[in-house]
């Protein structure tokens, strides 16, 4: 520090110095470059040095890194109170005075303000000004504005933000998790869910579908240097790290993509018809030039174009250039086949595709057969064959994918939270819950029990077998229906598509009504499970008639089906009255103005288990549970199946072979899969063999079914109910009491009468004495039957006909 009357004394030595044309330059402005210009910074001794009063040169005791802390809140404390710094509208400090000293615009310093609020200490680029309403395009086009370095930066910026400090409602961080969870796995790429994007970061959700490949180029590269900065060393292990954005709120169909949709980001759902081999794709090219040797690029090669150097900047020639192959980076690149579902074309229609591109750790994720959920970005190049047929210039459209979905049990099994594997668990341990699972079959179609509880088996399915890989034996149940129209045989199959985690429904319908055939074609390396309904010759099933006489179908063909449900649609006042009842309260409960409402349904047990339930517990059941035949009563099969053939060549009905007791294994294994139990037991083969008897014995004649079931009564009896059993045999008793009524012509009584004793001496052949229980059921009395002790007499009360007023 110097005095006055010191700085008075130093100016008049520099006059002295600069000699007697200072008068001169003050007139015209100072010339700092002169030729004497060197002499402002020669040394001067007696000027070089401080002011002994101002100097501060006494020790002081070190601050720890708290008490500074302290001491800069205190002194933020004491300048806002003076009024000298104050709050903005997003709750920062900022100094006004700092605008005027630094001439900082008030944006960026905001803006660096709340970068260290959230501990990001890093800068953004120098010069570059932040941009607060990155949703104003200023009047270019969306591709335009994020192409431009400042809303470029600003979008990275964003970005970077969101990825470090999204957090979900646990207060976990999402994607700092994820991405450490992906390097962990040594992988390339991570999603990021378009919704939660949309609600955190609003105008980047609105730019992403209009100019994907700016916006995704962007969050790649953030992505990458959010990695290094996590692991420094990870670019040994991918030079590439890929945002998949995933979860897209509207989904297209591949037939309605139009103009409009170029190079925009879209979701499509298809199945994969055709896939190409994993090649090499140029990603960053350098060259060699032929005369001088020097090394050229590296050049980033795009999917359109083919970027080549225009001359050496060594040599200036124009080459030849030929691709160094050591320094070129590949990356992997598939061409795969997109087509759509069968499920989903119109009728009439033919299936359209569409080829898509999967790059680099997209290879390989998909193989035909596969549904898949496609996101990506639906662009054009340029086919010059096209241009030659159509005689104008047109272009082939092509998706470059971003994110593949395969729907299948492992997508789903790695979907399954802690809480679901807790409640499959949970669920598997209670005694019914074979019947609650058959229950839960199609709970919108009443009754049909055997046909559900042949879907649940072929839902959860058998064990696959391939020994010494020579012979391979199918685990898939295959189930046939056949019977009279409107019996809901599609219904079935409709509700099948939908639970099945994996399934296709196709009908000929819609194939016939353009000249072609839908049919059935085994792929031989993923054989599945097949779920069919037919009509019957004529169009009514004959009961007099064989189940090969009813259907057009060959003997081989049947012999393929495990299960064979015959439908009949067979007047019974009281099935009718039931039926009825549940149709109109499924269809008021259901009705789309109706809200909460709960109607009385007395047709059947609210034991049910939830439809998204049901789906996780099969996905779960058919990934980790593999039964083994260990405990498998042998003897008792060869027994029932020496029996059955015998039963077969006596009455001419369908052939049994050996298929079928493999039909008897495979619904062994399902049924134990369904209780979640590594092992087969007796319970498993005994309702294996009972499914598969019922099977038999509804498609044979009349006139034989009912002495069949006699015969294999020991078998169809396990596992059911007493009262559903007598139930059965007092129904058969009511309607012969009712045809002979009305062969009578007697239409006049309101009641029928069945005789205790007939009942009895049913109810002893399949060992059954004690009624009594059977009198107080539930399904005793729903069915209006009562019973009238002093009389030895079983009453039923037939249902009132409508008045014709």
């Amino acid at each position: 520090m110097t005095s006055p009357a010191r700085e008075y004394e130093m100016f008049e030595d520099e006059s002295a110095i600069l000699g007697d044309n200072a008068a001169e330059e003050e007139e015209d402005g100072e010339e700092l470059f002169n030729d004497n210009m060197e002499a402002d910074y020669r040394p001067m001794p007696a000027l070089d040095r401080y002011d002994n009063e101002d100097l501060d040169d006494d020790d002081y005791d070190p601050m720890s890194v708290e008490a500074r802390v302290a001491a800069e809140q205190e002194l933020r404390r004491r300048d806002r109170d003076e009024g000298r710094i104050r709050r903005d509208d997003r709750g920062l400090f900022y100094d006004e005075s700092d605008e005027e000293s630094t001439g900082a615009p008030r944006s960026k310093r905001r803006r660096d303000a709340e970068r260290a609020a959230t501990g990001d200490k890093e800068q953004t680029e120098e010069g570059i000004e932040s941009i607060e309403n990155l949703e104003d395009t200023k009047g270019y086009t969306t591709k335009e504005w994020v192409s431009m370095l400042g809303p470029r930066t600003e979008i990275a910026n964003r970005f970077k933000n969101f990825l470090r400090t999204y957090a979900n409602n646990k207060g976990q961080f999402v994607y700092k998790d994820r991405i450490r969870r992906m390097c962990e796995h040594n992988q390339a790429s991570f999603h990021v869910e378009f919704d939660v994007l949309a609600r955190k970061e609003q105008v980047l959700a609105f730019f992403l579908p209009d100019a994907p490949f700016q916006m995704l180029q962007v969050f790649d590269e953030v992505a990458k240097e959010i990695v290094l900065q996590i692991f420094p060393s990870y670019e040994r292990v991918t030079s590439e790290i890929h945002v998949r954005i995933s979860d897209l709120p509207l989904i297209e169909e591949l037939r309605t993509f139009r103009k409009l949709h170029l190079n925009q980001l879209v979701r499509t759902v298809g199945v994969i018809t055709a896939t190409t081999g994993v090649l090499p794709q140029l990603s960053v090219v350098k060259y060699d030039c032929n005369r001088c040797g020097y090394i050229l690029g590296p050049f980033v090669q795009s999917q359109n174009s083919e970027v080549k150097p225009g001359s050496c900047p060594e040599c200036q020639s124009a080459g030849p250039f030929m691709v160094n192959m050591e320094q070129t980076v590949y990356r992997n690149y598939q061409k795969v086949t997109i087509q759509e579902s069968p499920g989903r074309i119109p009728a009439g229609r033919i299936p359209r595709s569409k080829d898509c591109i999967l790059l680099a750790d997209l290879c390989d994720r998909c193989k035909p057969g596969d549904e898949v959920d496609l996101t990506g970005i639906y662009t054009n190049n340029y086919d010059g064959s096209l241009n030659t047929e159509q005689g104008f210039p047109v272009f082939a459209t092509v998706i470059i994918a971003n994110y593949i979905v395969v729907k299948d049990c492992k997508h789903i099994v790695e979907s399954l939270t802690d809480e679901d594997v807790a409640s499959i668990i949970k669920l598997s341990k209670e005694a019914n819950i074979g019947e609650r699972i058959v229950q839960s079959i199609a709970p919108s179609i009443y009754g049909h029990d055997f046909i559900k509880r042949g879907l649940a088996l072929a839902l959860f399915g058998g064990e696959p077998k391939n020994p010494g890989e020579k012979h391979k034996i199918r685990g898939d149940i295959n189930v046939l229906i056949c019977g009279d129209p409107g019996t809901a045989k599609s219904q079935f199959l409709k509700y099948t598509e939908k639970i099945a985690p994996r399934a296709i429904f196709t009908t000929g319908q819609g194939a016939s009504a353009v000249g072609l055939t839908a049919y059935v074609r085994k792929n031989p390396t993923t054989r599945c499970s097949i779920i069919a309904a037919a009509n019957p010759i004529g169009g009514r099933y004959d009961p007099s008639l064989t189940f090969s006489e009813n259907v057009n179908l060959s003997e081989p063909i049947l012999s393929r089906f495990d299960v064979l449900c015959v439908v009949r649609d067979e007047a019974d006042p009281m099935q009718d009255t039931h039926l009825a009842k549940f149709v109109v309260s499924s269809h008021m409960r259901h009705h789309p103005t109706k809200h909460g409402a709960t109607l009385e349904d007395n047709t059947m047990d609210d034991i049910g288990i939830p439809q998204d339930l049901l789906k996780k517990y099969i996905v779960y059941s058919k990934e980790n549970v593999h039964p083994k035949l260990q405990n498998m009563d042998q003897d008792k099969v060869a027994k029932m199946y020496s029996q059955l053939r015998q039963e077969s060549l006596a009455t001419g009905s369908l052939p049994i072979t050996v298929r079928h007791i493999e039909s008897v294994i495979r619904m062994s294994e399902a049924h134990a899969r369904m209780h979640l139990r590594p092992q087969v037991n007796e319970e498993d083969v005994n309702m294996a063999i009972r499914t598969m008897l019922e099977s038999f014995v509804d498609t044979q004649k009349y006139s034989v079914m009912r002495a069949m079931r006699q015969t294999f009564q020991k078998y169809l009896s396990y596992k059911k109910d007493h009262s559903e059993l007598l139930y059965y045999i007092l129904r058969q008793l009511t309607m012969d009491q009712l045809a002979y009524m009305r062969g009578l012509h007697n239409h006049s009584q309101s009641t029928i009468e069945i005789s205790e004793r007939d009942l009895t001496e049913r109810a002893r052949q399949i060992n059954i004495t004690d009624l009594k229980p059977f009198y107080e059921s539930r399904i005793f009395k729903i069915n209006n039957f009562s019973y009238d002790q002093k009389r030895k007499v079983i009453i039923h009360i037939l249902p009132e006909a409508p008045s014709a007023s």
